[in-house]
This record gives C-alpha cells, sequence and structure tokens, in this order.
C-alpha cells in the first residue's frame, strides 16, 4: 500500500433465516431473535425484509448519535428517528429512503450540523445504501426540557 492510502480493515457480521411452508419466517442476528413476514404478499402483523432494512438504517443512526457524542464531544438526552423507504419497480427495489431525526440537545445549530455531516459521512448501513438509492435526512432539535422524543 502506498502512502496516503487508507489501510482497509474488516469486521464481520452473520445472520440467520428461516421460512417455513406459509411464510412465517424467522431472523437471528447476534443475539436478536425476530419473526418477520416472508410470505409471497405482504402481512401487516410482522415486519417484511423492506421494513428489516428501514430498521437497519435506524439503528446505524442512532448507534452512530451515540458513537459521535463521544468523539466530538456532543450532548443529547435522547434521538428518536423515523425512516421512510419507497420501493419501485420493475425491477422491485428500494429507490429511496429519507430519515428524519429528532434530538434533545441543547447544543447550538453549528454543532447540530456538525453531528448531521458526521452521521451522513460515517455510517456503515448509511453509507451501504447511499451506493444502491437516494438516502436523504433532516435533523431536528428539541431543546431539553421540552417533550423528548
Amino acid at each position: 500500500m502506498g502512502s496516503g492510502t487508507p489501510a482497509v480493515t474488516a469486521q464481520n457480521y452473520q445472520a440467520t433465516g428461516i421460512v417455513r411452508a406459509g411464510g412465517e419466517g424467522q431472523l437471528e442476528a447476534h443475539g436478536l431473535v425476530t419473526a418477520f413476514d416472508g410470505t409471497a404478499g405482504r402481512l401487516d402483523a410482522l415486519p417484511g425484509p423492506a421494513d428489516v432494512l428501514s430498521a437497519a438504517l435506524c439503528a446505524c443512526i442512532l448507534k452512530n448519535v451515540e458513537r459521535f457524542s463521544h468523539l466530538l464531544p456532543f450532548t443529547y438526552d435522547s434521538a428518536l428517528v423515523r425512516v421512510a423507504a419507497q420501493r419501485e419497480e420493475p425491477p422491485p427495489h428500494i429507490a429511496r429512503m429519507h430519515y428524519d431525526l429528532e434530538i434533545t440537545t441543547d447544543e447550538p445549530p453549528a454543532r447540530i450540523e456538525l453531528l448531521h455531516r458526521n452521521l451522513q459521512k460515517f455510517g456503515t448501513i448509511t453509507n451501504t445504501l447511499s451506493k444502491a438509492c437516494d438516502v436523504t435526512g433532516t435533523i431536528h432539535a428539541v431543546p431539553r426540557g421540552a417533550a423528548a422524543p
């Protein structure tokens, strides 16, 4: 590797899924066990693969809020993120994902934007999904002592 080229590091992740005839599925990943909709249609009672993908983006954003609270440092009391994904076809694919992050903090607007830029630049799932579809988002601060997420 030449100078100036960042070293590549790798971490490995594993998950297991099973589906039974009729479409009732179960996912397992690092201690998480959850049922999912593996039917040919759509069950309202269980999350489908697109819901799980949206939840992964939520988890990535929230994990990085906590991570950057230590690195920047950035103080916050709580964070809530909502993700909406838009599916298009043919062929079926997620074309767009949009998140709205609400964070309870007294940090000034410039620091909130700094946090947002870091979330957009350094999230593993965020970066991965951005290569496959349009990922956009907003961040809104809620002052401490106001209604918390």
